[in-house]
């Protein structure tokens, strides 16, 4: 076996009982994490969105897809499955679900240090659509593939509209292209 000297410049420490098992989170710089469902029956060829009401946080009177912001400790597929539900009345099982698309945003309204969206796809769920939160949505139903309305939250609707046309997995938003 060769005699490898350690790298130099680089410090490994080695973890005592005394030290903290990890680092507290830096709340105020953390990039949000949030997830959205495509529900997409490919036998109809329709998705389930949602129209947000004029009280929503954001995009009032904008579709979207069902999204919401991940709790901590959550993983994102159980954020996505929560976030369905508490929106739609849909049940998915998290491992049925498919990475369709990623969103990185410098920022967002309540993500002032950027927000991470992992777009998920479903194609298998139980239940009809209905509006779970009518203080935040004005509607909730299934829309025709070819009849994507237009007034729609940008991020999500070029996620949505990359993975209906195979396009590309990720999107950046906000950044410079320095």
């Amino acid at each position: 076996m060769p005699n490898n000297p350690p790298d130099e410049g680089n410090t490994v420490t080695q973890q005592t009982d005394d030290q903290p098992k990890a680092l507290k989170p830096a709340l105020e710089s953390m990039t949000l994490l949030v997830a959205a469902v495509i529900v997409h029956d490919k036998a109809t060829n329709r998705v389930v969105l949602l129209q947000r009401s004029e009280n929503a946080k954001f995009a009032q009177g904008m579709w979207d897809l069902p999204v919401g912001k991940s709790e901590p400790g959550e993983p994102i597929t159980e954020t996505a499955v929560r976030e369905l539900y508490e929106e739609t009345g849909l049940t998915v099982k998290p491992e049925s679900l498919k990475v369709a698309h990623i969103i990185h945003g410098a920022w967002g309204v309540e993500a002032p240090n950027g927000f991470l969206t992992v777009v998920f796809a479903a194609h298998d769920w139980t239940g009809e659509p209905e509006n779970r939160e009518p203080r935040k949505h004005a509607q909730v139903r299934w829309v025709d593939t070819d009849a994507i309305p237009e007034a729609f939250v940008d991020t999500t609707a070029s996620a949505l509209h990359h993975y209906l046309n195979d396009g590309s997995e990720v999107s950046l938003d906000g950044w410079s292209a320095a």
